[in-house]
């Protein structure tokens, strides 16, 4: 009798919070909906609105303790209201740097792309992991169309490739992929099987040359380090000396990374040269085109990755240049005999079940090293879809009209000198303030020059005008690198721009 007692008020406790739970869940999902439609309006207003209107700031700064006590970051045993939660989200648009602006020109991304930006929307409202035929069947299929689409326009009308989390993993990726390809006992038995091996980058390569030497056992002492000319480019006959070094190290060649589009200076190693050397050595040849790959949608330009579809692998971000919006980044093969599957495969079970109702090679996500793999196909897939190959290519020709324009206009104003003249987007320059003219034999004029960037960095980030970059490099003290991206640039945002740095220099 007691335990039915208990039973009874066990199972009536239990059936009132299940009631009551359910009443609270659906308060809950629609709080959430009006939520969700409320931010969205914010966000169409604070970020799409306002962050692409030129008489809006670029950025709100603020100094880091500022920026913590105005956020109110800690969290909290229980939950805010609505309107709390809608100030939350009006503060994270308010003090985040608008990378849609025109003038923000500070990394190799910018602007936005409203078709690339609905399929962004479309991919993290369906939350699904590109695995699977069976969980994104319909991405599965479009990856797979995409990528058939950027192979051809390397010129492989056959090959292999993935859509990976940036442009570093997915040199990674080829690294790896190299490696299998030279020594494939490392899979299974490691680098006790394998000899040292060397790596050849040029000494502008982007560092993930290096991250994925440390990550991969090979080490940073096996990257040969190409000297380059003037303009940035590889050194066709220095990459030789260093195949000949490391062989008398008792190193063996495998990989070798030409760069098209430098990080810095955007520049465009000698492709068919590097080849050449790869093959007479019999070495992976792959190709960095994160960010220059996208000359290849045009006619005018894409002389400039002459001999690319001699390489093995090519890194592409249409994040970049394209706009497609972070992240994009494919790691292309020309490899018709699966090594990708071959080198990465792991066969769970549970997922790559063998005796599924459908063709299971469409079960793409055993050629990643990830299991949970984001969908990145679908903004791309729905730009490409609206404006076409021709708008792609009339994007990519504006950003080197533009470009060419600045270098021109820079030219005239003697307060500007070009660290070189390039073949691409990147502008670099010095700003001399009037007070370092003619002083350029002083023993600190260098000294001097090289504070001249951080100052006009730190004024415009203040005023919020606009965002442009600034390193040193190679022995040359900090210059400014203005990258020219964003479609909605025109002449005038040229013109403001060359205004702004002498207005915001001009005094020091």
């Amino acid at each position: 009798y007691k335990f039915q007692v208990i039973i009874n008020v066990l199972l009536y406790v239990s059936v009132t919070e299940y009631i009551n739970g359910h009443v609270h869940l659906e308060e809950y999902e629609s709080d959430g909906k009006l939520f969700l439609t409320e931010a969205f309006n914010v966000i169409m207003e604070e970020i799409l609105h306002k962050g692409t209107d030129l008489k809006e700031k670029v950025c709100e700064w603020k100094d880091p303790d500022q920026l913590r006590a105005l956020l109110d970051l800690d969290l909290r045993e229980h939950g805010e209201s609505h309107e709390q939660l809608l100030q939350r989200v009006r503060d994270v648009a308010r003090y985040s740097v608008k990378t849609c602006h025109p003038r923000f020109f500070n990394q190799l991304f910018a602007g936005v792309d409203y078709h690339a930006l609905t399929g962004r929307l479309l991919t993290e409202t369906l939350n699904t992991s590109q695995y699977t035929y069976e969980v994104a069947p319909v991405f599965v299929l479009m990856e797979e169309e995409v990528l058939r689409q950027l192979r051809s326009l390397v010129g492989w009308s056959e090959g292999d490739g993935i859509f990976c989390p940036g442009g570093s993993v997915s040199n990674m990726y080829a690294m790896n992929i190299a490696r299998y390809w030279a020594f494939p006992q490392v899979k299974t038995q490691g680098l006790w099987a394998t000899p040292r091996m060397a790596i050849f980058t040029s000494q502008q390569s982007h560092y993930s040359m290096k991250k994925a030497a440390t990550f991969l056992g090979i080490g940073t002492d096996n990257v040969f380090i190409v000297q380059v000319d003037e303009s940035g480019s590889m050194i066709p006959e220095d990459l030789e000396a260093k195949i000949v070094q490391a062989k008398s190290k008792d190193a063996v060649p495998f990989f070798v990374n030409a760069t098209a589009g430098t990080t810095v200076q955007g520049a465009f190693d000698p492709l068919n040269h590097i080849a050449d050397i790869s093959e007479r050595n019999g070495m992976w040849m792959h190709i960095d085109a994160a960010w220059g790959g996208s000359v290849l949608f045009s006619k005018k330009h894409k002389h400039l990755v002459a001999g690319i579809e001699r390489a093995n692998s090519v890194t592409w971000n249409p994040h970049k240049m394209l706009l497609a919006g972070l992240q994009c980044s494919v790691i292309l093969f020309r490899d018709t005999t699966n090594l990708l599957m071959h080198c990465h495969s792991a066969n769970a079970t549970y997922l790559f079940q063998q005796d599924k109702f459908y063709d299971t090679s469409l079960d793409t996500g055993d050629k990643s090293i990830q299991c949970g793999r984001k969908v990145d196909c679908l903004k791309l897939w729905l730009m490409w879809k609206a404006i076409g190959t021709h708008g792609l290519s009339e994007r990519v020709d504006k950003t080197f009209a533009l470009a060419r324009y600045l270098v021109e206009e820079m030219e005239k104003r003697e307060n500007f000198k070009l660290v070189c003249k390039g073949h691409f987007v990147n502008v670099c320059f010095w700003f001399i303030p009037p007070s370092l003219k003619g002083k350029e034999n002083s023993p600190d004029y260098q000294e001097r020059l090289s504070k001249v960037a951080p100052v006009i960095k730190e004024r415009m980030m203040k005023r919020g005008t606009m965002m442009v970059g600034y390193q040193p490099m190679d022995g040359r003290v900090n210059f400014f690198r203005m990258v020219v991206l964003s479609p909605q640039l025109t002449t005038k945002d040229m013109d403001f721009f060359l205004d702004e740095i002498e207005k915001l220099g001009k005094d020091l």
